[in-house]
């Protein structure tokens, strides 16, 4: 699942290297926190907010498809 996560996150941001995950996993969810360069924040996340809600809705349905729940959260450095 996390393999997913990276591979969307790195399509948006200029500075692929600057990208990185943090992993919680708990009994029933799992927890991700992202990191970007400061200015890629916005691509991230997006007008309103869109981009963000786009990512969390496609790791739900891969979350869902496992039996877990899953949150994403964007962080910054």
């Amino acid at each position: 699942m996390k393999e997913v996560l990276e591979i969307m996150i790195a399509c948006l941001v200029d500075n692929r290297d600057q990208v990185s995950i943090e992993e919680t996993i708990n009994e029933r969810s799992i927890d991700y926190k992202v990191k970007v360069a400061p200015e890629d924040m916005g691509k991230v996340i997006g007008k309103q907010g869109r981009v963000a809600k786009s990512i969390r809705t496609v790791m739900k349905s891969v979350a869902g498809k496992e039996g877990k729940r899953v949150n994403v959260d964007f962080v910054e450095e």
